[in-house]
């Protein structure tokens, strides 16, 4: 793990699925506990919400890093992941995602087809 987002998510963190992209997420315990609220008060409970929670949380680690930096990816996320061995880090605002270095450039570039950053007001 950088450095750089060492520092960002602390001494303990949480390793997540990210759907419904095919990586894993990396969450700052606050961040994380912010995102439980948020599900804790969905005004949705039916069937379709309880599988989703499942699923997330059957997928869900608490982590930190080693003496070296490292963490330990469970064998049932980096087979979600498609991580066989290299992989890419990104911050991506309040969390950062581990892509299995095959996949990620299918997923990094924008379409061209929409331009977000104007539609965000961001251009």
């Amino acid at each position: 793990m950088p450095a750089r987002f060492r520092e960002r998510l602390g001494a303990g963190f949480v390793l997540t699925i990210a759907r419904p992209d095919p990586c894993l997420a990396l969450y700052p315990s606050g961040v994380w506990a912010e995102f439980c609220t948020r599900l804790e008060a969905a005004p949705r409970k039916d069937d379709a919400f309880r599988r989703m929670l499942r699923s997330i949380f059957a997928h869900t680690e608490d982590v930190g890093c080693d003496a070296q930096g490292r963490i330990v990816i469970p064998a049932a996320l980096r087979s979600y992941a498609g991580i066989d061995r290299d992989v890419i880090s990104v911050g991506a605002l309040t969390r950062v995602e581990i892509w299995a270095k095959e996949r990620f450039g299918r997923h990094a570039e924008p379409d061209g087809e929409i331009d977000l950053f104007g539609e965000l007001g961001l251009s």
